[in-house]
């Protein structure tokens, strides 16, 4: 039987002592193999684009590169875990937002370190190939953080410059473009049917069409949602479905 492989690792932090803090709790776990430590978002961009590492410990305040910047510029190349690590607490919403799994706040313990990893260590056992998915989305409110699990949402309306998530009998407005949304979300489970309209396909109750020739979705809770005929194949299709016309 082979042996588990290794996790590599990179620690990205503009102080020393803090990247030695995080290497010395990372070399406690036989499965962590730490490929470098970075002092500057610049260099920690070359080696996550040179190494491909399976966990990144990323600092947020950084001089000329910080920590959003480096997520930013990797795009679709972000490694499948990255745990942010800052001394300040409102960065929180922009690291889950900008596709974070985790968020420690210095001065923080072993047990909370542990928990990061293990969280870190589960997600990269799903598949190290597999593509990144959102498991929930942050939500700031009268200065207050939430978290909404994208497998609840129903379906996303646009609201000029937000995303309408309806979640049940509740909504919530998030400062998302629905191009990123779409993009972002598993594509598995959920599909743009109008330009304005992304559904949970677990939700599609049927299609129904009505008198003027034009689909709507019926979802289970009994919402009706207009089917745009431009994604009207592309959701046909998802759903298993043949021979209806979309013309």
């Amino acid at each position: 039987m082979e042996p588990p492989k290794k996790i590599r690792s990179v620690v990205v932090d503009d102080e020393p002592l803090a990247r030695t803090n995080i290497s010395v709790m990372l070399k406690h776990d036989p499965q962590i193999e730490i490929v470098r430590e970075c002092g500057s978002g610049m260099e920690a961009l070359s080696e996550i684009r040179n190494t491909k590492p399976d966990l990144v410990f990323l600092d947020v305040q950084m001089p000329e590169c910080d920590g959003f910047d480096v997520l930013e510029l990797l795009g679709r190349d972000l490694p499948p875990a990255v745990v942010f690590v800052t001394a300040y607490d409102q960065y929180a919403l922009r690291a889950f937002e900008a596709g974070a799994l985790d968020y420690l706040l210095k001065p923080f313990d072993n047990d909370r370190f542990d928990r990061a990893l293990g969280r870190a260590k589960e997600r990269i056992a799903h598949g190290r190939d597999a593509p990144r998915r959102m498991e929930r989305l942050a939500l700031k409110n009268a200065g207050q953080v939430s978290f909404v699990k994208v497998s609840e949402i129903d379906w996303i309306g646009a609201a000029d410059y937000y995303a309408c998530l309806h979640v049940g009998t509740r909504t919530h407005l998030l400062r998302r473009s629905m191009a990123e949304l779409d993009q972002e979300l598993d594509q598995g489970v959920f599909c743009r049917i109008h330009r304005s309209t992304i559904v949970n396909l677990d939700r599609v109750r049927g299609l129904r069409l009505r008198l003027d020739g034009e689909y709507e979705v019926l979802l289970d809770n009994g919402t009706r949602l207009r089917l745009s005929r431009r994604y009207c194949k592309q959701l046909q299709s998802r759903l298993g479905v043949r021979g209806s016309d979309c013309t």
